[in-house]
């Protein structure tokens, strides 16, 4: 078992991902709005609206008082609110709250859809935030299976690789490469259209080197070191390139939650990284998880 004073890193990495992507998408649905309006402004909505008795007026609103789809929608942010905080209180044989967290990674799942279908149906826009949706689970089975348990382990590199192929997809060239990908790099690094292109391009191909490497055993712990370098990296670069000491609050409360909410792009490939930083013992790997009655500190 884990010795009482010492701290569980790869799994905190795990919990401290989840924790911080649902603290980064609360504050989205508080602040501003979820990204739901491309799933719910169809015909087929509607229509199912009016089996329910609902009026256009109620249902979209009237322009004075919000309808029943902005109404709920205001509402959602309770759950990511909640699903933060089960990041901080789930435990080993916490199964209720371990349930809470897989629907919480549907909540995930369902924002990525929307994002894909406002992107019109690109798929790296998609499996881009594999990271994101997957890092629930991941803190689920690392408490469940074990931290080193292999189903943890591959889910966690499959994380990685969506995120990064996704990424990589966009930067490289394969699909458009979004405006704000120039924009950012044009801000931070002082550069001209031509020179950010062509670094984009580097960036995208290592995305991929990414992808491949950390499946080679040789390779797989440097490429794990940048991936996380690189994630923490792209996930500051937008409040870094949007705030400013002009702005109210200096502009973090526009900001800072879109660095927050890709904590999970530094920390999965990190939590990786230090699995395979130190080699395992030739005790039972699983033993090593912290058990029920250990503070939170020790994970």
């Amino acid at each position: 078992m884990t010795p009482p004073n010492r701290i569980n890193l790869p799994t905190l990495c795990l919990r401290l991902g989840a924790f911080l992507c649902f603290a980064g998408w609360t504050w989205i649905h508080y602040y501003w709005e979820g990204p739901y309006g491309v799933l719910l402004w169809h015909d087929a909505t509607f229509e199912f609206a009016s089996r329910l008795g609902l009026t256009w007026e109620e249902f979209v609103g009237d322009g004075i008082n919000d309808g029943f789809v902005q109404q709920w929608i205001a509402k959602l942010w309770w759950l990511y609110l909640a699903c933060t905080l089960l990041t901080l209180t789930v435990r080993q044989r916490s199964w209720l709250q371990m349930i809470g967290l897989v629907l919480g990674s549907g909540l995930l799942v369902v924002l990525s859809y929307a994002a894909y279908v406002a992107s019109q149906n690109q798929l790296p826009m998609f499996i881009e935030h594999g990271g994101q949706m997957l890092s629930p689970i991941l803190l689920v089975m690392a408490l469940a299976l074990g931290a080193r348990h292999r189903v943890t382990v591959i889910t966690a590199i499959v994380a990685v690789i969506l995120t990064f192929a996704g990424h990589g997809s966009y930067a490289l060239g394969l699909w458009p490469t979004p405006g704000n990908f120039y924009a950012m790099t044009t801000l931070i690094l002082g550069v001209e259209y031509p020179t950010a292109q062509t670094m984009l391009r580097i960036a995208g191909v290592l995305d991929f080197v990414v992808c491949i490497g950390i499946c080679i055993p040789y390779l797989r712990r440097p490429a794990a070191l940048y991936a996380s370098i690189w994630g923490f990296l792209t996930a500051i670069a937008r409040p870094v390139a949007g705030m400013s000491w002009g702005l109210n609050y200096w502009g973090a409360d526009q900001y800072l939650h879109e660095a927050v909410l890709r904590a999970p792009h530094c920390l999965i490939p990190l939590y990786l990284f230090l699995l395979w930083r130190q080699p395992p013992s030739t005790d039972n790997l699983d033993k090593l998880e912290p058990t029920d009655s250990e503070p939170m500190g020790n994970e």
